[in-house]
């Protein structure tokens, strides 16, 4: 059985508030609540106040997720969301609303209607299949075709033009992007939590 480091509690906790973004900074794994599972064409989001997930849309077209997509906890993005992550290589699908430690291989600048939206790229940490793939450059060049053709296209039917890719980063790049995302959730989010 999971535990985390929390009192018991008879009331549920919010993952997103009680987890803490890094699982084991010094191997950059970070926590991962799932919210979407590869294949999907519903877009399933964390509800930052409550925890629940929630069907946030279904999918303009048949355009599926090509990746495992989930938020990390006690970060706070610049699009006024938890930062989001890709977990890749995943060899059955995860869970909507589970936990998993993802080892961080790299990022994806990415701007959603003209707000920052970055992406942490990552692997299953504890998973033997993946343990070869150290940076995003392992995932071979398709990755990165497909992908940015993912993010440009996703709303295309509904806003077409919206979805811009940047660059892809490396895993310390990366690094920095969570511990940005971790001080503007002590800074802009934390303050606003209640007991």
């Amino acid at each position: 059985m999971a535990h985390i480091d929390h009192q018991p509690s008879k009331f549920m906790l919010n993952l997103l508030h009680v987890l803490p973004a890094f699982a084991d900074e010094a191997k950059g794994v970070v926590n991962t609540i799932v919210e979407v599972a590869s294949g999907s064409i519903n877009k399933y989001e964390l509800i930052t106040e409550s925890g629940q997930l929630k069907l946030d849309r279904v999918g303009y077209s048949s355009l599926a997720y090509p990746f495992t997509y989930g938020a990390i906890p006690q970060t706070w993005d610049l699009d006024n969301d938890p930062l989001d992550i890709m977990l890749v290589n995943v060899t059955e699908p995860l869970v909507p609303g589970s936990i998993v430690e993802a080892r961080i291989i790299g990022a994806m600048k990415f701007v959603d209607g003209g707000e920052v939206d970055d992406k942490i790229i990552a692997v299953l940490a504890d998973d033997k299949r993946v343990e070869h793939i150290k940076v995003v450059e392992d995932l071979g060049e398709y990755f990165k075709k497909e992908t940015k053709y993912y993010w440009e296209n996703y709303k295309a039917l509904k806003k077409p033009g919206t979805g811009v890719v940047g660059e892809f980063l490396g895993a310390a790049e990366a690094a920095t992007i969570v511990k940005e995302s971790m001080e503007r959730y002590e800074k802009e989010y934390k303050p606003l939590l209640t007991e």
